[in-house]
C-alpha cells in the first residue's frame, strides 16, 4: 500500500476530540464556567483508563503463557509495562490538583444538571480493577456496582471478571518456581537452626520458620500462627501458600541476578495498589471538600462509599503482608552452592 503523508490533526482525530465537550449548563442556557474543566478532566481520565487497560491486557497476555523465562525479554516487558502503569496512575493522582482549583460554589453552579450521571458509572475503571484482580465478592457497595450501567457495559465487565486476572496469573507464575521441587538444589544445604526437621516440610522453610520465630518480640508471637497460615495452609485468599513461599523467597534473595526482575514485578504490583489507594484517598477528600456529607449525583453515599472502597479495595494485599515475615539480611540462611550458581547465572 502506498504511504501517504500523515497530518497531525487527522492522525489524532482532533476534530472529534476537541469538539466532544458539551456542557449541560450551555444547553440549558445557565452558564457555569467550570463545567468545561470538569468535562475535560473526566475525558482525560477515561483516555488514561483506556491506556491502563491496554498495558494490563498486554501483561496478562504474556503471563498467561504456560512458561515465562525469568531471564527473558518477556519478563522485562512485563516489568516495564507495569512500571508504566504505575507512572500513569501517578498522573491520575496529580490531576486531582487541577480539579481542586474548582471551588464548591463553582461546582454547585452545574452539579444538579448532571444527575444521575456519576463517575461511579465508569465501566472502564471497573474493568481495570477486575483485570488486575478485584473480585466482585470483595467489592464494597456491591448494590451500586452495576446498578446504573447499560447492558453492553455490564457484559464487558462480566467478561473481564471471567478472564484470569493479573493476580491469578501471578499466582500461577509463582507456583511454577522450580527451586523447591529439585532436591539437588538442597543436597548440601546447611541449616542455621538445630530444630528437628519435619519430614512434611521443606528443609529450607523448616529452618526459616525457626529463625523467624526467634526474631519476634513478645507482642508479635501471634505471627507464628500467621506464618503457618500464610505459608503452609491455603487460606483461600488471592495467593496460595505455595505462591506466597515463592514470593517471599524472591523478596529475601532479590540480590541474586535471576531474582531481580521477579522482585521488580512484585514491587510494581505493590506500587499499583499504593497509587490506586492514593487516588481513592485524594478523590474521597476532594468529594468531602466539595459536597460534604451529601449523596453523590449517581445516588451513592458519596464520601462514605469512597471511604469504604479505600479501606477494602486492595488487590495485591497478599504481597504486601509478606513484609511481616521478613528477617534481617544478616540472619538469612546461606544457600547451597548449586542454588547460588542457578540464581547467579553461573
Amino acid at each position: 500500500m502506498d504511504r501517504k503523508d500523515v497530518n497531525y490533526g487527522e492522525y489524532l482525530h482532533l476534530d472529534q476530540i476537541l469538539h466532544a465537550q458539551f456542557p449541560e449548563s450551555d444547553r440549558l442556557n445557565m452558564p457555569a464556567h467550570d463545567e468545561m474543566l470538569f468535562i475535560v478532566i473526566h475525558q482525560a481520565y477515561e483516555l488514561w483508563f483506556k491506556q491502563l487497560l491496554y498495558e494490563v491486557e498486554s501483561v496478562a497476555g504474556i503471563m498467561k503463557k504456560p512458561a515465562v523465562n525469568d531471564n527473558s525479554p518477556e519478563l522485562q516487558t512485563v516489568v516495564h509495562r507495569l512500571s508504566r502503569t504505575v507512572t500513569i496512575l501517578k498522573v491520575l493522582v496529580h490531576q486531582i490538583d487541577i480539579m481542586e482549583t474548582m471551588t464548591p460554589m463553582d461546582f454547585l453552579d452545574f452539579r444538579d444538571m448532571l444527575r444521575p450521571a456519576s463517575g461511579f458509572q465508569s465501566w472502564q475503571f471497573k474493568i481495570l480493577e477486575a483485570r488486575l484482580g478485584l473480585k466482585f465478592e470483595h467489592r464494597y457497595g456491591q448494590e451500586y456496582y452495576i446498578s446504573q450501567l447499560q447492558t453492553a457495559q455490564i457484559n464487558a465487565i462480566r467478561h473481564a471478571e471471567s478472564e484470569k486476572s493479573v493476580l491469578q496469573l501471578l499466582n500461577d507464575w509463582l507456583e511454577r518456581m522450580p527451586f523447591f521441587e529439585e532436591p539437588e538444589n538442597w543436597a548440601d544445604y546447611q541449616p542455621v537452626t538445630n530444630a528437628g526437621h519435619d519430614a512434611n516440610e521443606h528443609i529450607f522453610w523448616n529452618d526459616y520458620r525457626q529463625i523467624y520465630a526467634g526474631s519476634l518480640a513478645d507482642a508479635e508471637q501471634s505471627n507464628r500462627e500467621q506464618f503457618n497460615k500464610v505459608f503452609l495452609e491455603n487460606t483461600g485468599t488471592g495467593l496460595s501458600a505455595k505462591a506466597c513461599r515463592a514470593a517471599l523467597f524472591i523478596m529475601l534473595y532479590r540480590g541474586y541476578p535471576l531474582l531481580q526482575l521477579p522482585f521488580q514485578l512484585l514491587n510494581s504490583l505493590l506500587e499499583i495498589d499504593e497509587q490506586l489507594s492514593t487516588w481513592r484517598y485524594r478523590h474521597m477528600n476532594m468529594v468531602h471538600r466539595m459536597i460534604g456529607t451529601r449523596i453523590g449525583t449517581g445516588g451513592s453515599t458519596g464520601r462514605d462509599y469512597l471511604k469504604g472502597a479505600l479501606d477494602k479495595h486492595y488487590i495485591f494485599a497478599d504481597i504486601a503482608r509478606l513484609t511481616s515475615f521478613l528477617i534481617e539480611r544478616r540472619k538469612l540462611p546461606g544457600l547451597s552452592q548449586k542454588m547460588e550458581r542457578r540464581l547467579g547465572f553461573l
